[in-house]
């Protein structure tokens, strides 16, 4: 007689259907992995961004770039930092005692680079969580249909259409459907979630870099060429 707990279940299973098991699990221990490290990054970018941002504000009103730059380095899980050292950097890096035109768009260019680099690197792994939330319904799927043919074969085998002939089949469809469930529906939830952070973090990047060429163009005066 078939037992009724998930370990009888599973000692019962094909192995097809322990494939499909075993596949789909992994996928859940790599969501799980990844939602931890985006998870603790995205938190680390948020505290650094508040701690940061007085530091520069303050170094950029008294004209000290550099400073703004090297206290930067200290805060490198920091996207705001990484864009506005960009542009300062930039600026440096021309040379110019008064900001000109060409210098001031040399920083536009700049942070326009750097928030695509760092919106890039904050997307790293959501597309794997993406296709978790799509497939894993379907890989469930499959196992599912392992299961319905299993039980058909069992009745096929003993001639009867009883419970006990079709019970194991019917076991293993549904074990891999919920499974599949279970790992698609946290997926997606982490995927919409980390999509909204960046959506934010890029709009905070794109308004501290308005700002900083703003800043730039205000000192540009209008006596500069």
């Amino acid at each position: 007689m078939m037992g009724h707990s998930v370990l009888d279940i599973w000692m019962q299973m094909g192995f097809l259907a322990k494939t499909v098991a075993m596949f789909l699990i992994l996928m859940s221990i790599y969501s799980l992995g990844l939602f931890i490290e985006r998870f603790l990054l995205f938190r680390a970018a948020k505290k650094q961004s508040i701690e940061y941002l007085p530091v520069a504000t303050k170094a950029l009103r008294e004209g000290n770039y550099k400073l703004a730059v090297e206290t930067a380095k200290r805060f490198n899980k920091s996207h705001l930092a990484k864009v506005l050292a960009a542009g300062l950097q930039q600026f440096m890096f021309e040379k110019a005692e008064e900001p000109t035109h060409d210098a001031v768009e040399s920083v536009r260019l700049a942070v326009e680079r750097a928030a695509a680099l760092t919106t890039a690197e904050m997307k790293r792994g959501l597309g794997g969580l993406a296709t978790i939330g799509a497939t894993a319904p379907f890989v469930g799927l499959f196992g599912t249909v392992v299961g319905i043919i299993n039980a058909f074969t069992g009745m096929a085998a003993t001639g009867s259409g009883g419970i006990g002939a079709v019970s194991a089949g019917i076991a293993e469809a549904l074990i891999t459907t919920a499974v599949g469930l279970a790992v698609a529906i946290p997926a997606v939830w982490m995927f919409n979630y980390f999509q909204g952070q960046v959506e934010f973090f890029g709009i905070e990047m794109a308004n501290s870099s308005s700002e900083l060429v703003d800043f730039f163009l205000k000192r540009q005066g209008p006596g500069s060429k």
